[in-house]
């Protein structure tokens, strides 16, 4: 029996280091295939430079060069993937990122123009798509960082993760997003408002209780962690905090593993009141006081709720405090246009 064990326990540590090996291969293969992709739209941008200008010069290069191409190397080089790969050198030639904030990337090889890149064709071809460079850098840097698969980097472009974390910062905050994405270093940089849980699949309905929210939360918590934003684990649900003989529940608990902090989260249908704020700050003081462990960061709360008024929140809470937060949620995706008007008209 235990050679049995043993043979079995060989098996599932060959078998995981195999996997690892061709999930890194993949990956090689798939960034390969990216650079390769942007020397040939260079290549095809020269030639049409350095030949006859004419529209049709350039439309029989690249059908000469698809047919001769798919005939040696097969599927993948037809006239409308040469004409992606040339948009995609004019796109990125003059789009330089800068120094990454994140090292597992260093090493990765440079193009001619000092460009590096570091996800999948596919996510590329998304990010093109995106005319606004800073918007673009944003979430080209958040897909590496986090490891977004193609639909989730869709996904949060979709929820306007971009405009929905700009519009609670300045100008100059504006800019270190699209140069280093989402900063984490204070709590307030932890929060967004509004919180957006499409996902979640849930109507408007009055028949929505605040357990069966939760409930549906837990449900989708790898979509709700990606949500909440980078660095968040979950902890448990209804923790039960007891004073004397009365007992009470956070709904959602969470740890920041980059301000090394517990993150409280309570749900309200309704609109905010300033009791809820209360109560979270009576939550935030246990878990300070009761929880947390002497290395760790102060607690963070947030009231999530259907609608709040912001004289509310600054009347109730008091001067100052940075470890309590009201942010509205909502089940359907924003209008990407009302967000933009919304930040050109702070910038005005």
């Amino acid at each position: 029996m235990d050679e049995l064990v043993k043979a079995n326990e060989l098996y599932e540590q060959v078998s995981r280091l195999i996997e690892r090996s061709r999930e890194q291969v993949r990956a090689a293969v798939n960034i390969s295939m990216v650079y390769t992709y942007f020397e040939i739209g260079r290549m095809i941008v020269e030639v049409e430079q350095g030949g006859n200008q004419r529209a049709e010069y350039g439309k029989a290069v690249l059908k000469g060069l698809a047919r001769r191409l798919t005939e040696r190397f097969g599927r993948g080089y037809s006239e409308d993937n040469l004409k992606l790969m040339r948009r995609f050198y004019l796109v990125y030639s003059e789009d330089e990122i800068g120094e990454t904030p994140f090292t597992k990337f260093k090493g990765l090889p440079v193009t001619s123009t000092g460009r590096s890149f570091y996800l999948s064709w596919s996510h590329y071809l998304l990010l093109m798509r995106i005319d606004n460079i800073e918007e673009r850098h944003f979430y080209e840097i958040e897909a590496a960082r986090n490891g977004w698969s193609l639909s989730e980097l869709g996904r949060q472009r979709d929820s306007s993760l971009y405009e929905r974390l700009a519009l609670s910062r300045d100008k100059d905050g504006v800019r270190r997003l699209s140069r280093e994405g989402q900063v984490v270093e204070g709590p307030e940089d932890l929060v967004k408002d509004p919180y957006v849980l499409e996902f979640l699949g849930l109507p408007e309905s009055p028949c929505l209780s605040e357990s069966g929210l939760e409930s549906r939360i837990v449900d989708q918590l790898e979509a709700f962690l990606l949500e909440m934003g980078t660095g968040f684990t979950f902890v448990e649900r209804q923790a039960r905090l007891t004073f004397d003989e009365d007992h009470y529940y956070v709904d959602l608990v969470f740890f920041n593993r980059i301000l090394r902090c517990f993150v409280l989260v309570d749900l309200k249908l309704g609109r905010l009141r300033h009791q809820d704020l209360g109560q979270m700050q009576m939550y935030v003081n246990y878990y300070d006081r009761k929880v947390k462990l002497p290395d760790e960061g102060p607690t963070v709360g947030i009231v999530l709720c259907k609608d709040k008024k912001d004289s509310v929140v600054e009347m109730t809470l008091p001067e100052g405090q940075q470890h309590i937060f009201a942010s509205k949620y909502q089940m359907v995706l924003p209008r990407k246009e009302d967000l933009v008007r919304l930040l050109e008209e702070g910038d005005s």
